[in-house]
């Protein structure tokens, strides 16, 4: 018996991969820097993602080398390789 559906962010891949799809479309501020708020709400409130779920997909994004972060916590960058899954 099946009680619940399947999260679609449960896998840290696919939530990985969403986290660099919506960070391509938000305009870059200064020095490239993304703000993680233009991130992290579309991915919570559109796409209907758990923090948690954010929280592993954007730890995966990091170790991929596809986002760098602030010390802060505040804006990621894009890395090359990041950056080359758009191209």
């Amino acid at each position: 018996m099946k009680y619940s559906e399947a999260r679609p962010y449960a896998d840290p891949e696919r939530a990985a991969r969403r986290i660099v799809e919506i960070a391509s479309t938000v305009a870059p501020v200064q020095d490239g820097r993304l703000h993680v708020e233009l991130i992290y709400g579309p991915f919570l409130f559109k796409d209907k993602g758990s923090p948690a779920e954010y929280g592993a997909g954007m730890s995966l994004a990091i170790e991929r080398g596809w986002l760098t972060t602030h010390e802060s916590g505040t804006y990621v960058r894009f890395t090359p390789a990041g950056a080359d899954l758009f191209a």
